[in-house]
């Protein structure tokens, strides 16, 4: 398809379902934005036959543009594997040809076939890391022109979850429901619906020692009808995660041994880290003490639960360097 600047061979590589559509999408759209009547097949391995493969791959005869995806290209039976490569070694004009493979070992030749007769190559590779997630977050943004902080991405990570789709969900929706620069406070309204987040959040800050805003977080919590038996859980949580990361480690165990005593994704460990800078032992011993006594508070010994969640909140997040 000349003139569409679509390469007439794309090979799309990776198992992130988000990243592998938006990838196919847009080049649908590059070649319908050169030729609006463009038809497209989008074919996954149970429609495709050998006779829908010919119709499909055939040259057209009124030489009208055609997109052809064939999707989860590992999955084709070694007949149908085998007429594609055949279709590589002479394609139509008229022909752009999309190949969605999910990488491994699995269907491996004919993705080597495409590579060789000239494939485009685009990765799609999921991100693993919370580093990369938040990376992603930024760029769900960039896309939109709209800018967020990065303890905002780091808030709407830890609120959403790992989950690309419900990530991209929630950029999309705190994008349109908000003006400017997005920052903490703008995800704190939107995502602390979840009772967990919430929760979280107020123990994240006081384990900071950030202790204005981790006691404006505790009153929002509260507003919002978190349960405050939820609150001293996350914050016991964040003190536990600190306690983990900041002993010295014996034996070289790895970050998933850390990550499964301090009960955290191994991803959090980073955050761990970075939260434990300034704690000493006396310090997360009288933090621990603190979340035990508010907790027999919060379940009978007192009356007013939000002001035993306060002094807990300011208690951990001035107890960082206590000796």
């Amino acid at each position: 398809m000349a003139g569409t600047g679509v390469a007439p061979l794309t090979v799309v590589v990776g198992d992130e379902e988000l990243l592998v559509d938006r990838a196919v999408a847009e080049l649908v759209a590059a070649a319908r934005a050169a030729d609006p009547e463009t038809d497209v097949h989008d074919l996954t391995p149970g429609q495709v036959t050998s006779g829908k493969l010919v119709e499909v791959t055939s040259p057209s005869l009124f030489g009208e543009g055609r997109v052809v995806v064939l999707r989860s290209v590992q999955d084709l039976t070694k007949d149908l594997a085998a007429e594609v490569t055949a279709h590589l070694k002479d394609p139509a004009d008229d022909l752009v040809l999309v190949l969605v493979h999910a990488g491994g070992a699995k269907g491996k030749a004919l993705l080597d076939a495409a590579v060789k007769a000239g494939a485009v190559r685009v990765t799609c590779a999921k991100p693993t890391k919370a580093g990369e997630r938040l990376q992603f977050i930024k760029g769900e943004f960039a896309r939109a022109g709209r800018q967020i902080t990065a303890d905002a991405a780091q808030a709407l990570l830890d609120a959403v979850g790992t989950e690309l789709r419900e990530i991209a969900a929630a950029c999309t929706q705190l994008g349109a429901d908000t003006e400017g620069r997005i920052d903490a406070a703008a995800v704190a309204r939107y995502h602390t619906g979840k009772a967990e987040a919430s929760g979280f959040t107020v123990a994240d800050r006081a384990v900071e020692g950030r202790l204005a805003e981790a006691l404006e977080q505790l009153r929002w919590s509260l507003s919002v009808g978190t349960a405050p038996v939820l609150i001293n859980s996350a914050l016991a949580g964040a003190v536990r995660g600190v306690a983990v990361v900041a002993q010295p480690q014996r034996g070289g165990g790895s970050d998933a041994d850390l990550a499964k005593r301090a009960k955290v994704p191994p991803w959090k460990l980073k955050t761990l880290r970075q939260q434990a800078r300034g704690w000493t032992p006396q310090g997360v011993a009288h933090a621990m003490s603190v979340i035990a006594e508010t907790d027999a508070m919060i379940k009978g010994a007192s009356r007013d639960p939000a002001y035993a969640l306060e002094r807990a909140v300011i208690a951990i997040a001035t107890g960082r360097g206590r000796r």
